[in-house]
């Protein structure tokens, strides 16, 4: 497969200027407001018994030219425990201008961070002011409703309501993500049908969550009607990036990465056995974080002087426990139910390129309806994030032809 071309609008040195210093504009516009505590994140006690989607409580949030819908619903973690999980469900003001009823879309949002503040549902509405939320997460959520789609946001296990976030953990995020199309379909006062047309969309964090909700949606939501699922540059493979992520400009994934294990995985107790006093520090202070203070912060951190024998992460990925994490946590091994788009940019600077590719043949391997693509990005520099915008126009293009019937065209055979 050809390698894309890229139009130079201004050199390498100027485009990676530009956006260093538009996510620096970010990192501080994000830390000048703390995220304030609400009421409505605090889920109530004992937690409802019910299906899961089931809404727990909503009220109303802010979103331009749409109404938009704050929701609490009922889902499972890593370990099948129930767990209250926050989200939006956002409907556009324009009519649906499609065949059928409005589809519903599931997004999966990317990496917005660790703390409370950070959590999509409250950035996405303003109430607070995260690192990604203003930009690129509300980029994507726009290029959906501008196709007249329902967008069903899950913040995932962990991001709002009190616990940690067990950060691109394949089956807590699976769950969350299929769990929000039912919270969005049960969301009284959205119009929106209990059994109509959905998808999935997401990039990078949100890729991974939407592979995971397209491999397990015919045994954990068999109900639901989903027409595509689009996954971009999805960190399907964890041993992998241990090893690439560790000492480079994105090592802070790879420390959420860790304590998304944590989280779903105590008896990893990576904090309390594995750590030393820096990696513990470090562990604390990036469960506050949002995404672009914990990359410039922890920027070319190597994992080895985190460690109490100053091995990296990834030495320990071959023994147990984490020889079984790392296998339950790979996504790729079963085969999704519709049809899928799988996009990655060849000069992604965060998550290999072959790792998205890898994915998407795995699921060739095994009979999927599934289709691979170079992703387009305005410039080499700074890959990772410049492919968002291109990401986000592609996933609503594709899901628009899903929901007109028209086949996918799925390049397996190459």
């Amino acid at each position: 497969m050809s390698r894309p071309q890229y139009r130079r609008p201004f050199s390498r040195a100027g485009s990676l200027l530009a956006v260093t210093g538009m996510l620096t504009a970010l990192l501080i516009g994000g830390a000048q407001q703390a995220g304030a505590a609400d009421d409505f994140y605090t889920p109530p006690s004992p937690l409802p018994t019910g299906d899961n989607g089931d809404v727990v409580k909503s009220e109303p949030a802010q979103y331009a030219n749409a109404t938009s819908t704050r929701i609490m619903y009922l889902s499972r973690d890593t370990k099948d425990k129930p767990i209250a999980v926050t989200g939006s469900v956002i409907v556009p003001d324009r009519a649906w201008p499609g065949p059928g009823p409005r589809p519903v879309v599931a997004y999966a949002p990317f990496t917005a961070g660790m703390g409370d503040h950070c959590a999509p549902s409250k950035t996405l509405a303003g109430q607070s002011s995260g690192d990604l939320a203003e930009g690129f997460q509300k980029g994507f959520v726009d290029a959906l409703l501008g196709k007249g789609f329902a967008v069903a946001q899950t913040d995932y296990e962990g991001l709002g309501p009190p616990g940690e976030h067990s950060y691109v953990m394949r089956v807590s995020e699976a769950h969350t993500v299929l769990d929000v199309i039912r919270a969005a379909q049960r969301t009284p006062g959205t119009g929106l049908p209990s059994d109509g047309p959905v998808g999935i969309a997401g990039y990078s964090e949100g890729g991974s969550a939407a592979a995971s909700a397209a491999e397990l949606a015919a045994s954990y939501a068999p109900e639901l009607d989903v027409k595509g699922v689009y996954s971009g540059a999805p960190p399907a493979d964890k041993a992998k990036l241990a090893e690439t992520l560790d000492g480079s400009m994105y090592a802070a994934f790879l420390g959420y990465a860790l304590i998304g294990i944590d989280t779903a995985y105590p008896e990893s107790k990576i904090v309390d056995e594995l750590a030393n006093d820096a990696g513990r520090k470090l562990f604390e202070e990036a469960r506050t974080t949002c995404t672009i203070q914990a990359v410039f912060s922890y920027m070319f951190k190597n994992t080895s002087t985190l460690t109490k024998d100053g091995r990296p992460v990834s030495a320990y990925l071959n023994e147990a426990p984490f020889d079984r994490i790392v296998a339950e946590n790979r996504i790729g091994g079963i085969k999704p139910a519709m049809p899928v788009l799988v996009e990655h940019a060849v000069f992604d600077d965060a998550i290999p390129y072959d790792i998205g590719k890898r994915m998407a043949k795995d699921w060739c391997d095994k009979g999927a309806e599934a289709e691979f693509r170079d992703l387009f990005t305005l410039s080499p520099v700074l890959a990772h994030a410049m492919g968002m915008s291109t990401a986000s126009g592609n996933a609503a293009n594709w899901l628009n032809d899903r929901f007109a019937g028209k086949a996918a065209n799925g390049n397996c055979e190459k």
